[in-house]
């Protein structure tokens, strides 16, 4: 059974036979067609998620998890553009998702009809590509314009990275009307493979057999075993260092990952020794502000950056030029055509690594309770195997203090860095893994999306600790904020809420901890097998972890 509105019946048609599974709907009217069409399908994993935005997100997190476009859908009006964080994320994160919004017919615009907006191009800013179907497709032109727009947003969800598409279905009544005649539309593939552009590829090999100082910095990506292999082959080289952070999930011995650490630590009159004369940046966002600004000042006399889609991605304010490819394809091209260099560029880096690794063991053997004794304690304790969810915006920096761990696969909102959505994404995820997933938030992210707990797919596989110390404690960190009368009020949010009736009204088990027990809960909570969705909350003095990441900065740099 299918909705009588043809325009629908062809979309999940052609998402069928495009092997998509999962769509993720909100309650509505105008999106009736869009749930007849979906839900009365065996073919799909409908999940319902009340809250548009947290539905937005944790359609994020099933397609990170299955590496597969997800689809959502939604009624008509400011439902659409709740999508927005998510769709935003998703773009710069380039996460496939499949956007539907239901949508009043044309003569309805504008006109005084209730829950009725400007649909089509809405996330114009934050979408590959934006598509309007037609209302109906009875005629073969409009037909055939209908089947190609669905042909091509479900090959840009994809190609040539992946990243979110919007579909927007206008339907006239009646909407609740249903056939057991399906409307099947041909699916067309426009994939091609992108070829490496060798002439580059060339010319960099010749630079890199010739420079003695070649860096190469990882941002964000999932955990791939091929990139790891050849980024390890270069971290061998003596006039190649490789810098990575946690949520580049690579993993290897001389890779410089603590990244704030190190470059922290680099001595003012010995910059050039720690400079690079050519950097090739791969894969997404990158976290730290300090190497962002070591480089911006220290800038390389070549940039590339590699992408499958030739991003021009100037983080550095220094790109020389954008290699369309696979990284690993090319890397590996690279690879091939370079010869070992004497240097002591890998030396530089590695050496100061280890006294920086000394350095950070003996500040926190004698650190105060405070936000990063915290996470110390966490991360020194994680069962293998761990997915860790990492909220923005102190928990993924404290992350990168402490290096990748061996066996944990890190994931965080890094494409917008918003705090939004990151209970609903990190539940998504969660669903489709048969690993812990553990996600670490502040307590104003978490309350921020609390309603990511209004959800009917919590297993016992997901965890959240909340690390509560009063409000935006990345306030008290970061220059500025401090010199204002505004500070508690208005950028730290000072509150005294916590996440316990929350949790009650969710059906999520709580517990709390303090200085006077946190060690103890701590490992009770993530290394016992509990039921259902849980939730520990850890109180930390506000007025004090701000001073304690200070002064652990000054120790790493000064000792």
């Amino acid at each position: 059974m299918t909705s009588d509105k043809k325009n629908i019946s062809l979309l999940a048609d052609l998402f069928e036979k495009s092997g998509l599974k999962n769509i993720v709907i909100s309650p509505g009217s105008r999106n009736a067609p869009v749930i007849l069409s979906f839900a009365n399908n065996p073919k799909f994993n409908c999940h319902s998620i009340i809250d548009e935005r947290s539905a937005a997100f944790f359609a994020l997190g099933i397609a990170l998890q299955t590496g597969e476009a997800c689809a959502i859908s939604c009624t008509s009006g400011s439902a659409v553009l709740n999508y927005s964080s998510a769709i935003s994320e998703a773009y710069h994160q380039k996460i496939p998702l499949l956007v539907i919004t239901a949508d009043r017919p044309e003569h309805l615009i504008d006109v005084g009809d209730g829950q009725t907006i400007r649909q089509k191009k809405v996330f114009k800013n934050f979408v590959k590509k934006s598509f309007s179907l037609p209302e109906n497709i009875d005629d073969p032109i409009l037909f055939a314009k209908a089947e190609s727009k669905i042909n091509k947003a479900l090959h840009y969800c994809m190609y040539p990275e992946s990243g979110p598409v919007h579909i927007n279905v206008p339907f006239d009544e009646p909407l609740y009307n249903s056939t057991t005649e399906i409307t099947s539309g041909k699916l067309i593939s426009f994939s091609k493979p992108v070829i490496p552009e060798n002439l580059f590829i060339e010319s960099i090999s010749k630079n890199i057999n010739t420079g003695k100082k070649v860096m190469i910095i990882a941002g964000q990506n999932k955990p791939v075993e091929k990139l790891n292999n050849i980024i390890t082959k270069f971290s061998l080289l003596k006039n190649i260092i490789v810098l990575t952070e946690t949520t580049s999930n690579l993993q290897g011995n001389s890779l410089i990952d603590t990244i704030d650490n190190v470059v922290t630590a680099i001595p003012h009159d010995a910059i050039n020794n720690f400079k690079p004369d050519i950097l090739l940046s791969i894969n997404g966002q990158v976290v730290s502000k300090i190497v962002k600004k070591f480089l911006r000042k220290a800038k390389p006399d070549s940039h590339f950056h590699i992408s499958p889609s030739g991003e021009e991605m100037d983080t550095y304010s220094c790109l020389t030029a954008a290699l369309t490819g696979c990284p690993v394809d090319i890397l590996n091209k690279i690879y091939k055509s370079i010869s070992p260099t004497e240097s002591n560029y890998a030396n530089n880096w590695l050496s100061l690594k280890k006294k920086v690794d000394i350095r950070r063991k003996e500040y926190l053997q004698s650190l105060e309770y405070s936000d990063l004794k915290v996470f110390n304690h966490i991360l020194n304790n994680l069962p293998e195997q761990t997915v860790l969810h990492l909220g923005n915006s102190t928990p993924v920096r404290y992350s990168q203090l402490f290096g990748n761990i061996k066996g944990i696969v890190y994931q965080s909102n890094r494409g917008v860095s918003g705090i939004d959505g990151q209970v609903s994404t990190a539940a998504g995820y969660a669903l489709f893994s048969e690993k812990q997933n553990l996600l670490i938030t502040g307590d104003l992210g978490f309350l921020y999306d609390s309603n990511g707990l209004m959800n009917h797919y919590l297993g016992d596989n997901f965890r959240i600790i909340v690390i509560n110390n009063q409000g935006g404690g990345i306030f008290r960190f970061i220059p500025g904020p401090d010199t204002t009368n505004n500070l508690e009020q208005f950028f730290e949010a000072k509150h005294n809420w916590n996440a316990k009736h929350i949790c009650k009204a969710f059906n999520v088990e709580y517990t709390a901890a303090d200085n006077t027990n946190y060690q103890k809960q701590i490992d009770e909570f993530i290394n016992t097998n509990l039921k259902g969705p849980q939730l520990l909350e850890v109180f930390t003095p506000s007025y004090k972890n701000g001073i304690l990441l200070r002064n652990y900065f000054e120790y790493i740099k000064n000792k």
